[in-house]
């Protein structure tokens, strides 16, 4: 386990802002039972919890709940900040139209597969405002063996739709995010074919081994959780972030102090003050059990 090269008071954090998957998360994407006692733990002692993930919030809500965590907090890598347990938006951060349409004709040259991310009070058949759709819905063109790992994944339905024809709609301003999912070696061919049509108007991360997530310009976890911060008034040296992946690290340099699993790749794992245990043992839960249980 790798020391924090900072001046580093465990009892200054108040806040931790915590990755999910491959970071909190069990390899099963289930919650340990440690972990899950050492977190309630730490919120009856005041601790705030951040969630900052890229999954959507429906998908993220069993996880938050069993934590007992409330307030501001970061799903889709960012492109929305809300309110726990309001569900209240309290920012949101669009794609354009024209980067989903050509997102979708990427993929269907490429023959792999594309999703995107309505907004919530979007109706997935027609474009149009419905006050009845409480989340954001997901978009898929057609059934495939990468929509069954996302679903089983997140346990998130899909709605199989033309996207074409959705964002042809007069209501809809635009989307929450889209993502490829594929082999990570025709990863670096689609960043290149994405930011060569429209460079800064888009930030392309990889946020799973073969999910490419593309968000708008100025999304990041790290933005994100700037924001959840000012809700909560919170100063950066007062917040400490774990992550695991690319899409981490924003957040690292938005937090006084930042963590990686040993699980983590190295890339990650060079960019964080302090590396300890794989999450397969709730590694996670023994750093914050020797670190913050008082």
């Amino acid at each position: 386990m790798n020391s924090v090269n900072k001046n580093f008071d465990p009892q200054k954090i108040k806040a931790l802002a915590l990755d999910l998957d491959g970071t909190t998360l069990l390899p099963e994407s289930v919650l340990g039972e440690r972990t899950v006692k050492v977190i309630k733990k730490l919120i009856s002692n005041g601790m705030q919890i951040i969630i900052a993930t890229g999954r959507a919030i429906e998908s993220s809500e069993k996880y938050y709940r069993a934590m007992g965590a409330e307030g501001p907090m970061v799903f889709f890598n960012g492109a929305e900040v809300v309110d726990i347990p309001s569900y209240k938006i309290l920012d949101a951060n669009l794609i354009g139209l024209d980067v989903v349409d050509f997102g979708t004709d990427l993929a269907r040259d490429m023959g792999i597969h594309y999703q995107v991310y309505l907004p919530a009070g979007i109706s997935p058949d027609t474009g149009r405002r419905d006050p009845k759709q409480k989340w954001g819905t997901l978009l898929i063109e057609k059934e495939s063996n990468e929509a069954d790992l996302y679903h089983k994944h997140t346990g998130i339905v899909p709605v199989i739709k033309d996207l074409k024809s959705i964002t042809a709609s007069p209501e809809l301003q635009g989307c929450i995010k889209g993502m490829f999912i594929t082999d990570p070696s025709l990863h670096d061919e689609i960043r290149q074919r994405m930011n060569e049509r429209f460079g800064s108007r888009i930030n392309v991360i990889r946020s799973f081994p073969t999910f490419l997530e593309v968000l708008n310009a100025g999304v990041s976890k790290g933005d994100g959780v700037k924001t959840a911060m000012q809700y909560r008034k919170l100063a950066p040296e007062e917040v400490f972030a774990f992550g695991d992946e690319e899409n981490d690290l924003s957040m690292f340099e938005a937090a006084g102090f930042s963590a990686a699993p040993a699980s983590a790749r190295e890339k990650i794992r060079e960019k964080a003050d302090i590396i300890y245990g794989p999450i397969a043992d709730e590694g996670l839960a023994a750093y914050l059990e020797e670190t913050f249980i008082f």
